[in-house]
């Protein structure tokens, strides 16, 4: 329980109505989660505007209402907060209820397109196996120390968020290590933080239906490094194109991580099979049991925070060497029979599916067929959707368009969008199967010995969302059941 006026340091307040030295016993920006004497926080999200639901607050026992807009009446017994902009003030009062636990630990947030998860979860690992209680913030799920908790959203909202930090400084975590979605950012869920290091993996196309434009989306990423501390480190990828851009305004300390180019932490792939890496870092060469480029550079930026949080360069090297990646990001298993290679992966935007493809390709020994099971999912930005099967029959053999999560959305649709996107002389190496466990099963019936099966776009979800419905579905399992089933 906390002061009102104590939760509201640092808050841009245009005016209060009321007592503001009154208790408060929660945050909320939930009208049905509200209990006697809450603080209700209106925000003005995509899909509805909290300051409807004051009067329902209030009815339910909030003594604070924090809004941009006053209402037109203002009850007695209540305090009002009127702000320049309910987000940021969310974040920031959420951070001083839980007594700021950010500035109480080590928070490296990880931001980009691709690579955030397997980057924070192999930080977490890293520092966990250096004998450091840790916590997580990821897509996949959250986690302290051995205690894992569900995952809704990359980056929590800001109350959950601060008050998972505050359970991680309450047991004893040294280092955080988040996801930092551009969705966060641009909605401000990770106000009032403060982050000991920052780290930009890469920027492409995604994200449109929210944000409209690449520009935009370039602009809400960079924010994040704008508002880092002096006392932070900022770590890029300078190969990306717009690595140095993130990086232009920053007060942090400024760092780089490169395979093609001079930089602080600067690497080379010696090495690129099924067993895994073999890379020169630094002037040390060194196994990694990850698979990929793209995994080469997300170890390049594990390898480059830890050694810019003042870790030693041979322990880090040493771990890493035997530590996994995220839940399915190149997950593979082989088939009993036939030896068939069938991979899980996440990658649901253009140049995801592009890398894992590249590195498929690498893997290759003479002429195996590269069979892509792939999606897009509904209710995002349909822009990329004819991309996704522009690369994935561009650089597969043989293609299946299918259902990822439709959502809200016809999935008939939503391949009808994707085939657009292949060019006539490829159409022969497609089918459409908008069942997606019978698309898998069709692409294990189809591969003979040794041949490798991609079913991209869901990784480590474990449903399918189906007109607002979660429905048991999980890729990998499905792979093992078909390999099974046919006899491969």
């Amino acid at each position: 329980m906390k002061v009102l006026r104590d939760i509201l340091y640092n808050v841009n307040i245009v005016s209060i109505h009321g007592d503001n030295n009154i208790e408060v016993h929660a945050l909320s920006i939930d009208s049905r989660h509200i209990a006697q004497g809450d603080a209700f926080i209106a925000i003005k999200g995509v899909a509805a505007d909290g300051h409807a639901y004051i009067t329902k607050a209030i009815s339910l026992g909030a003594t604070a209402i924090v809004c941009e807009d006053l209402p037109a009446e203002l009850q007695d017994g209540v305090c009002y907060v009127q702000v320049s902009n309910s987000h940021a003030a969310c974040g920031i009062m959420a951070s001083n209820f839980y007594n700021n636990p950010s500035k109480q630990l080590q928070l490296v947030g990880v931001t980009g397109t691709n690579g955030k998860t397997t980057i924070a979860t192999i930080l977490f690992r890293l520092f966990s196996k250096m004998g450091y209680h840790c916590g997580l913030i990821s897509t996949v799920q959250n986690q302290i120390g051995d205690e894992i908790i569900p995952s809704t959203h990359t980056t929590p909202d800001a109350i959950s968020l601060n008050a998972l930090l505050a359970k991680m400084v309450e047991e004893g975590c040294l280092y955080a290590f988040m996801e930092v979605s551009s969705h966060a950012i641009h909605q401000q869920r990770i106000a009032g933080l403060q982050f000991a290091g920052g780290i930009f993996s890469n920027i492409t196309h995604d994200h449109l239906d929210y944000h409209k434009t690449f520009d935009e989306y370039i602009r809400v990423k960079k924010s994040f490094f704008d508002s880092l501390p002096s006392n932070a480190f900022a770590l890029t990828n300078i190969d990306d194109k717009r690595g140095n851009v993130m990086l232009q305004n920053t007060k942090a300390r400024k760092a780089s991580y490169s395979l093609r180019t001079l930089a602080d932490f600067k690497g080379k792939i010696l090495e690129n099979g099924l067993t895994g890496l073999f890379m020169q870092i630094g002037e040390s060469e060194v196994h990694f049991r990850l698979i990929g480029e793209f995994n080469a550079y997300n170890l390049l930026a594990v390898y480059g925070a830890a050694i810019l949080l003042g870790k030693s360069k041979d322990e880090v090297l040493r771990i890493l060497s035997d530590v996994q990646g995220a839940e399915g990001r190149f997950e593979y298993i082989v088939s009993a029979k036939d030896k068939i290679i069938g991979i899980v992966d996440y990658a649901h935007t253009p140049d995801a599916l592009l890398n894992v493809l590249a590195t498929i390709k690498n893997l290759r020994q003479g002429h195996e067929q590269i069979i892509t099971v792939v999606g897009c999912g509904g209710d995002r930005d349909k822009t990329k959707r004819p991309i996704m099967a522009e690369v994935s029959a561009e650089h597969s053999d043989k293609v299946i368009f299918t259902s990822d999560n439709p959502r809200s959305e016809d999935p008939a649709e939503i391949i009808r969008e994707m085939e657009v996107g292949v060019a006539a002389h490829l159409r022969k190496k497609t089918i459409s199967i908008q069942d997606r466990k019978e698309a898998i099963k069709t692409a294990i019936s189809l591969a003979g010995k040794d041949d490798i099966v991609l079913v991209a776009g869901k990784g480590h979800e474990k449903y399918q969302e189906i007109h607002g419905v979660k429905h048991p579905f999980d890729d990998k399992k499905v792979l093992e059941e078909m390999f099974q089933l046919l006899g491969k």
